[in-house]
């Protein structure tokens, strides 16, 4: 699946049973009891030697579409200019989290439980200095480059958790409700006192007592679906900011009264979240150069009638619950731990555990639209998004606020990224057992059969000029080699396979060619 790497051994390991056929059944027990004697008394050192030998857990490390290449420390650029005692800090909140939850089931996810170990030695060391923590990380992970399957980069955006006005009561000025999950909704295999629901996946609504159809869309929402149920948190200026309150998926609202409000993802109504800047793209109203947050709103605010109809291309909605946290806190990401503004990143769950330290480095704009600020940091994952899709798909987190909210709205960039996998994973493992390919046809076979069609149109077109008018030696690059003659022959000279004699239909065959069973049972 990732392709053979450079470090691996060219002998291939067979997938099959090396056993011996089984023996038969009329050997003498005197030739078994010699057999068994013999390899008890070749394997018995190895088994005295293997007890002195430290046990570490080795599993493949498998990540589903894509591929890895395992990196030395020392070629990762910006790793040594890092911060890593601020990141120490961020991964040993994690830990608490990882060490405390139930371990995933092998094979999972491309981690696993092996965070676990080194996450246990975190919470016990006692690092104060920037030197010990790179140190610690260097000791306990090797780094891999990681991609998704055929391209060479990943993909980062920005979230943050926006400030908005509102309201706990309806007033005439804030008229749009802030939802908290319906009670008849549901979800397979979760309870409906389940403290948060997952982000992707069906949900539906209970019809009677046993008929469950898709939820409410975003469209049906907005027209009143659930509306006076006593479902409202608060209450919002506008669409627009119950619509990017939704994306970002947490907020802080400022009341009336001067208090602050603050909100968390809940769940969802199930269907698949739709970009609505992609959409702005495609129909050619906003620049890709252009596209941001602050574009994307600012066209909602001048087309009210347009961004109705925009949003409802995005059929997915988002409920909240209130979260008791202070003005000082930030908000809580999906592994239930705070996030950290500069090293907090939302990956895909269901590939990622969360904990995983990545390496980021590239270059974002983070000082203007315009800028190519060098960006070069260990991230942890601890968050997630339903947008967030693929092994190299990373939401940087950058606080709350506006000025959070620019620089986010205006990431969309390719980065390489760099995920450290705890030592106990061997990246080579799924290389050494990777079954070959099948070998190639005979030269024979070649022959007879000149794989014409699979040339590109370019090579098609140079074979055929070659072919029909020759070149003249002052028309031939310089520097280029004279070719053999027997090397420049078209494929067409090439013999046809002799064709396969007719055969005749049944009607036409001979009785005693027919099988015993076509003849009529007399």
């Amino acid at each position: 699946m990732f392709g053979r790497l450079p470090a691996i051994s060219l002998r291939a390991i067979r997938t099959g049973n090396w056993l011996a056929p089984e023996a038969p059944a009329d050997l003498s027990r005197l030739k078994w009891c010699a057999v068994v004697f013999c390899i008890a008394a070749v394997l018995a050192p190895a088994a005295v030697e293997a007890r002195h030998v430290p046990r570490h857990p080795v599993w493949p490390l498998e990540i589903a579409g894509g591929q890895y290449i395992p990196a030395a420390w020392g070629d990762i650029a910006g790793w040594k200019d890092d911060d890593h005692l601020e990141a120490f800090r961020t991964f040993r909140r994690s830990c608490h989290a990882v060490t405390a939850r139930q371990p995933p089931a092998a094979g999972q996810k491309a981690l696993g439980a092996s965070l676990r170990e080194p996450c246990r030695a975190a919470t016990m060391a006692d690092i104060s200095k920037d030197a010990s923590a790179r140190a610690f990380f260097e000791s306990r992970f090797r780094p891999v480059r990681i991609s998704r399957l055929g391209e060479a980069d990943g993909f980062v955006t920005g979230y943050y958790e926006p400030i908005i006005d509102g309201s706990r009561t309806r007033t005439d000025v804030y008229t749009v409700p802030v939802y908290r999950r319906p009670s008849n909704l549901f979800v397979r295999g979760f309870t409906q006192s389940a403290p948060s629901l997952p982000n992707s996946g069906p949900v539906y609504r209970k019809i009677g007592r046993r008929k469950l159809v898709p939820y409410y869309d975003r469209a049906e929402i907005e027209d009143g679906a659930i509306a006076g149920r006593g479902l409202e948190i608060c209450w919002l200026k506008s669409q627009t900011d119950l619509l990017f309150t939704q994306i970002q998926g947490s907020a802080r609202v400022r009341l009336e009264d001067g208090s602050t409000l603050r909100i968390n993802y809940d769940s969802y109504n199930g269907y698949p979240y739709t970009a609505v800047g992609r959409i702005l793209i495609e129909r050619n109203i906003i620049p890709k150069d252009q596209m941001s947050m602050q574009r994307i709103r600012q066209w909602m605010t001048e087309n009210p009638d347009g961004a109705r109809e925009l949003r409802r291309q995005n059929r997915s909605y988002v409920f909240f619950h209130e979260v008791k946290l202070s003005d000082n806190d930030e908000a809580v990401g999906a592994q239930g731990v705070p996030l950290a503004p500069g090293r907090s990143i939302a990956v895909d769950k269901s590939l990622h555990v969360y904990g995983t330290p990545f390496f980021i480095e590239g270059e974002l704009p983070i000082e203007s639209e315009q800028a190519k600020t060098p960006f070069h940091r260990l991230m942890i994952a601890q968050d997630t998004g339903s947008a967030i899709v693929g092994p190299a798909r990373a939401d940087l987190y950058f606080g709350a606020g506006p000025e959070a909210g620019r620089v986010s709205g205006r990431l969309r960039h390719n980065m390489h990224f760099v995920m450290l996998v705890p030592n106990s994973l061997d990246p080579a493992v799924s290389g050494r057992t990777m079954p070959l390919p099948e070998k190639r046809p005979s030269a024979r076979i070649a022959k007879l059969f000149p794989q014409k069609d699979r040339k590109p149109d370019g090579l098609k077109a140079a074979t055929q000029q070659s072919t029909s008018s020759p070149v003249s030696p002052a028309a031939k690059p310089a520097g280029a080699a004279a070719v053999p003659a027997a090397k420049t022959e078209s494929p067409a000279a090439a013999p046809s396979p002799v064709m396969r004699p007719e055969v005749r239909s049944d009607r036409q065959r001979p009785r005693h060619h027919r099988r015993r069973w076509h003849r009529p049972i007399r």
